[in-house]
């Protein structure tokens, strides 16, 4: 017990109280007395067997869904397509579904909360998307959080999807034991989370990390938010389709032309397709996919100093090129003291970084509603 209060930074007895209001919502158990320092001797606390998280992660064209333990390793884990297009009555619903088949696979456990990440600036006060950078017909201000605890009658934690992935990264992945790290999410745009000093930093408004409209010099390309040059209207999962259309009904791509006529359009991941088997145009636009993404990182590593970068999303199947691009650039660009430590690599939890870092939100909640046990709003999943 005292290790445990010398980590939450409160007094013994002020501990007592939040382990006493766990073990009667039956998230702890005691393992008896640990051995004697001299003093009073502590109790072992240790998480419960049956205690799980459920945590979700909504893309812009997926949905994820995933139940943990308390020490949040995954052990049921679905995932499908979606479109934030289709509304969040539509989707949510679907999440709903989604969260109930896990907890029908798992009848004897207790789901203690919920964790969702978003696409798009979040207020985590409110539980609710804020100024989203994509067309999302009734997502904006939409209560995410309100309904879904109606629904699910739990307690919900919402944020933005690429901060639940740094969480993720940071609890059991490639940021493990690093306090000052960005995490950056290529899928269908490109977004970026910001740690510093091991605190997830949101901002005031719930955009930091926004990379995505960082403007690049001497592009004029139109992006979704009204203005020109920015990174998400040059690459990204909708910018990188947009662009290999055009370069196969130009026919600057011979591969990409062939892939159109076959299959009636084209994805990124037909980009690397082509680029593996050798098309120079679709290797081209990786490269320069890459190093606009490098570039854009560089201002953040001058002015944030972190001493590691975690890449992921859906556009690293496009192969290591495309990492490397990024790696070369962002060096190429940033001052030599701010990247004499810095490490850029690859997600170590792929898919799941966003579900395990939406359940750690999930139980930090959980942890901080202990003020107002009677709120908890913690219920069986039979």
């Amino acid at each position: 017990m005292t290790h445990l209060s010398e980590f939450r930074g409160v007094s013994r007895s002020k501990l007592g109280q939040e382990v006493a209001e766990l073990g009667r919502l039956g998230l702890v158990e005691s393992g008896g007395q640990a051995p004697s320092r001299g003093g009073r001797p502590s109790n072992i606390v240790s998480l419960s067997n049956e205690v799980r998280y459920a945590g979700i992660e909504i893309g812009a064209t997926s949905i994820a869904a995933g139940l943990t333990n308390g020490y949040l390793e995954v052990l049921d884990f679905v995932e499908e397509d979606a479109d934030v297009h289709d509304g969040p009555d539509v989707v949510l619903g679907r999440a709903i579904e989604l969260v109930r088949k896990l907890a029908a696979r798992h009848p004897a456990s207790t789901l203690a909360g919920v964790g969702v990440g978003v696409p798009g600036p979040v207020s985590f006060r409110d539980g609710r998307l804020v100024g989203a950078p994509l067309p999302m017909p009734g997502w904006e201000r939409f209560p995410i959080r309100d309904h879904l605890a109606r629904e699910l009658k739990l307690r919900v934690t919402v944020d933005n999807d690429v901060n639940t992935m740094a969480l993720g990264e940071a609890h059991a992945g490639a940021a493990r034991g690093t306090n000052d790290f960005m995490y950056v999410k290529l899928g269908t745009g490109v977004g970026s989370a910001i740690v510093a000093n091991g605190l997830l930093y949101r901002g005031a408004d719930g955009c930091a990390g926004e990379i995505s409209h960082t403007r690049i010099v001497d592009l004029q390309s139109l992006c979704s938010c009204g203005r020109h040059g920015c990174l998400n209207a040059e690459f990204g999962g909708s910018a990188l389709t947009r662009q290999a259309i055009v370069a196969a009904q130009s026919r600057e791509s011979v591969v990409l032309a062939r892939l159109l006529e076959q299959n009636g359009t084209l994805t990124p991941a037909d980009v690397g397709a082509a680029s593996a088997a050798g098309d120079p145009y679709a290797t081209q636009m990786i490269r320069r996919g890459g190093r606009l993404v490098g570039q854009a990182l560089a201002n953040l590593i001058n002015v944030l100093n972190p001493s590691r970068i975690v890449i992921g999303g859906g556009l690293l199947g496009l192969g290591p090129l495309l990492l490397a691009e990024i790696k070369s650039a962002a060096l190429e660009a940033s001052t030599p003291l701010a990247t004499s430590e810095l490490a850029i690599v690859q997600t170590a939890l792929g898919d799941r970084a966003g579900v395990i870092g939406a359940a750690w939100l999930a139980s930090e909640t959980l942890i901080d509603a202990l003020a107002s046990p009677s709120e908890t709003g913690i219920s069986r999943t039979a």
